[in-house]
C-alpha cells in the first residue's frame, strides 16, 4: 500500500489530526475556554432571540387583522429592540469565530512545523504514492480549510438542533391538530404541523445525500490536482531554457496538469449544479408548504392570521434546522478533503528519519 493510502492510513491520519486539534480546543487555556464560552453563548442568545421573534409574528399579524393602530406601534418597537440584539449577537458571533478559527490555525500550523523542524531537511519527502507534491500548499490553504470549517459547523449544528428542539414545540402547541376524513370516518393527527416539517425535511435531506454522493471524492482531487499543478509550475520555474529539453518535458507535464485542473473544475460545477436543484427547490417551496399546511385550519376558523404567520415561520425555521446536512453538505465535503490531505501530510513527515538518523544531520 501507497503510504497516502486511502484504504489503510485515513483513520489513523485523521486521528492524528484530531489530536493536534484537542490539544487546542481541550488544552485548559484561559483565553480558548473564554472563546467557546462566548461562542456558545451566542448561539443560546439567538435562539431566545429567534423564539421571541417568532412570537412577535404572531402578534404583529393578529393586530393586523384587528386593525389595531397602537399594538402595530408597540410591536414595531418590540421588533426594532429583538432585531438591534439580533445585530449584536451576530458581529459578536463573527468575531468569536474568526478569532477561535485563527488561533487553532496557529496552533496547527506550528505543531505540523515543529514535527518537521526535527526530521531531516536533506531527505525527500515520499509522498508519490499518494501524489502529495507540494506540501507548501497543505500547510497554508489546507490547514486553513481544515480549522475554519469544523467552528462553523459545529456551532451551526449546536444552533440547528437547539433550534429544532425548540421550535418543535412551537409548531405542536399553535399548529395542534387536525382532522381529516378517510373512507368515512374522522381521524384527528395530534401535532400535524411537526409530522409535516419532519417528513418534509426527511425528503429533502435524501434528495441532497442521493444528489450529492460523489462531492467529497470531486473535492479532494480537485484539492489534489491544484496542488499538483502548483508542484509543476514550481519545478517549471527553475528550469533552465538551455537545459536539453528540461523545460520541454515539463511543459508537457504542466500541460497534463492543467487538463487534470480542468476536469475537475468541470466535475465540480456539474455536482453543484445537481445540488443546486435540491437547495434552491427547497428554498422555494419551503415556506409555501407551510402555509398549505396551515389553510385548512384557518379557513375553517381554528387559526388565525397571526397563528399562520407564527406557524409558516415555525415551519420554516425547523425545516432549516433538520436540513444542517443539505446546507452545509459542500462545506463538509471541502473539509473532509482538506483535513485529509492535511493528515496525509502528518504522517509523510512522521515517516521521515529523524535528523540524528541521517548523515546531514550528524556533528563534522
Amino acid at each position: 500500500m501507497g503510504l497516502f493510502s486511502h484504504n489503510d492510513s485515513n483513520g489513523h491520519n485523521l486521528s492524528e489530526f484530531w489530536q493536534l486539534s484537542q490539544r487546542f480546543w481541550l488544552g485548559g487555556k484561559p483565553r480558548v475556554v473564554g472563546l467557546m464560552v462566548v461562542m456558545i453563548g451566542v448561539v443560546l442568545a439567538q435562539l431566545a432571540v429567534q423564539f421571541y421573534l417568532n412570537q412577535w409574528n404572531r402578534h404583529f399579524f393578529d393586530a393586523l387583522e384587528r386593525r389595531d393602530g397602537g399594538e402595530l406601534w408597540t410591536q414595531t418597537f418590540v421588533f426594532l429592540a429583538l432585531a438591534s440584539t439580533s445585530i449584536l449577537l451576530a458581529a459578536t458571533s463573527v468575531w468569536a469565530r474568526m478569532t477561535g478559527q485563527r488561533k487553532w490555525r496557529e496552533s496547527m500550523t506550528r505543531a505540523i512545523l515543529e514535527r518537521w523542524e526535527h526530521r531531516s531537511h536533506a531527505a525527500p519527502m515520499n509522498g508519490h504514492d499518494h501524489n502529495a507534491e507540494n506540501p507548501e500548499y497543505r500547510l497554508a490553504e489546507d490547514v486553513r480549510v481544515a480549522t475554519d470549517a469544523p467552528v462553523d459547523l459545529i456551532l451551526a449544528l449546536l444552533s440547528s438542533v437547539l433550534t429544532a428542539l425548540t421550535f418543535f414545540g412551537v409548531l405542536w402547541s399553535v399548529g395542534g391538530s387536525i382532522g381529516i376524513q378517510l373512507f368515512g370516518s374522522r381521524i384527528d393527527i395530534p401535532g400535524y404541523l411537526v409530522l409535516g416539517v419532519v417528513a418534509y425535511s426527511t425528503m429533502m435531506t435524501a434528495l441532497m445525500l442521493w444528489f450529492g454522493r460523489r462531492m467529497t471524492s470531486i473535492s479532494e482531487q480537485r484539492n489534489q490536482n491544484e496542488a499538483e499543478f502548483r508542484a509543476a509550475a514550481e519545478v517549471l520555474r527553475g528550469c533552465d531554457p538551455g537545459g536539453n529539453g528540461r523545460e520541454t518535458k515539463w511543459m508537457d507535464k504542466l500541460d497534463r496538469r492543467l487538463q487534470a485542473v480542468l476536469r475537475s473544475w468541470r466535475d465540480l460545477c456539474w455536482q453543484l449544479v445537481d445540488m443546486t436543484l435540491v437547495s434552491h427547490a427547497n428554498f422555494l417551496f419551503a415556506p409555501v408548504a407551510a402555509y398549505f399546511l396551515c389553510f385548512p385550519k384557518y379557513l375553517s376558523g381554528a387559526m388565525s392570521l397571526g397563528e399562520v404567520t407564527q406557524s409558516a415561520a415555525a415551519f420554516v425555521t425547523v425545516q432549516g434546522a433538520v436540513n444542517w446536512l443539505v446546507d452545509n453538505y459542500q462545506r463538509i465535503a471541502d473539509w473532509r478533503s482538506s483535513a485529509n490531505r492535511v493528515a496525509a501530510l502528518i504522517a509523510a513527515i512522521d515517516n521521515m528519519p529523524e535528523q540524528s538518523d541521517t548523515p546531514a544531520a550528524m556533528p563534522s
